[in-house]
């Protein structure tokens, strides 16, 4: 019997959609790629595989979930299967760098960005933001890991050289504009199948780089996903959002063959849009869906159960 195969390397993420495929009755077997063995010499199995890979597999002691997961869709695609979020959804996961290349490519503007390896060669980049605040960021992230904001360069030399700077996985450190937004909330754009599904207002007021998932293990500020007061949900479904943004982030998906992601933008104090991050293994917020009467996982299910 064919199947959806999922590959992945967090059960806990992985659930919402496996309750959502039990519910429509589609048949599914998960592949967690933390471990495990790729025989060269036999065949993939028949079905459809749904690549739900993490760029911060490395937090949860997945080192080299994601490098492995590389040769198994390499395999994958090699023997024709269907693979939804293949190889190059993979590649941009992982690489904030190509994220913005790829933006860039389709006009769609992106932070001024440094790429930098090495701690002297993050401070020498600072250089080039000297007149503005700045933030770093990993290239490899997920779950706003190694976000910083700084207001001089004596306040990132400081961090660079004391007790707490996080070295990135990958050892690329980016280093990029801050952009001030007039309110304290992003956007994040949702796409099943290709194609936009929601946008969800984010509150930032209490950091940035928000991760939506119900259970979210990072602890700190950057992914505040407990108990929401109920005047202020810090995630909330935009009735009826559209923007010009939707059509090019349809365009970079298509071309990139990316059919599931979640794109995030800010608005600048003159109303311009910046893109900052691509989500190729996204989450969605059930208290917000249930609110709206919108989920993302149950259009995904659906999705996988066409495809298959």
């Amino acid at each position: 019997m064919k199947k959806v195969h999922i590959i992945h390397e967090n059960s806990e993420w992985t659930q919402h959609l496996t309750k959502r495929l039990d519910e429509i009755g589609v048949p599914y077997e998960e592949w967690h790629l933390d471990s495990g063995r790729l025989d060269l010499s036999k065949e993939p199995p028949e079905g459809v595989f749904y690549n739900r890979m993490s760029a911060s597999s490395h937090t949860r002691g997945h080192r080299f979930a994601p490098e492995f997961t590389a040769q198994v869709l390499a395999w994958l695609e090699a023997h024709g299967r269907k693979v939804i979020n293949g190889t190059r959804a993979l590649q941009l996961e992982i690489s904030k760098v190509i994220q913005y290349l790829e933006l860039t490519k389709f006009d769609i503007q992106t932070p001024r960005t440094i790429a930098a390896v090495g701690k002297e060669q993050i401070l020498e980049a600072a250089v080039e933001f000297l007149d503005t605040p700045f933030i770093t960021k990993h290239n490899r992230a997920g779950k706003g890991l190694g976000v910083q904001l700084f207001q001089t360069y004596d306040g990132l030399k400081s961090y660079i050289e004391g007790p707490v700077f996080e070295e990135p996985v990958d050892g690329i450190t980016l280093i990029q504009e801050y952009i001030q937004a007039p309110e304290s909330f992003i956007t994040r754009c949702e796409f099943v199948g290709g194609k936009f599904v929601y946008a969800v207002k984010v509150d930032t007021s209490e950091g940035f780089q928000l991760c939506p998932a119900d259970a979210c293990q990072i602890g700190d500020l950057f992914c505040p996903v407990g108990e929401e007061k109920e005047e202020k949900p810090k995630f909330e479904i935009i009735e009826g959002f559209s923007d010009p943004i939707i059509n090019k982030y349809e365009k970079v998906l298509a071309a990139n063959h990316i059919q599931v992601a979640g794109i995030e933008f800010i608005h600048n104090a003159a109303g311009e849009i910046y893109t900052y991050d691509i989500n190729t293994n996204t989450n969605y917020n059930s208290d917000a869906e249930a609110k709206a009467q919108k989920f993302g996982m149950l259009e995904l299910a659906k999705f996988l159960k066409a495809q298959l």
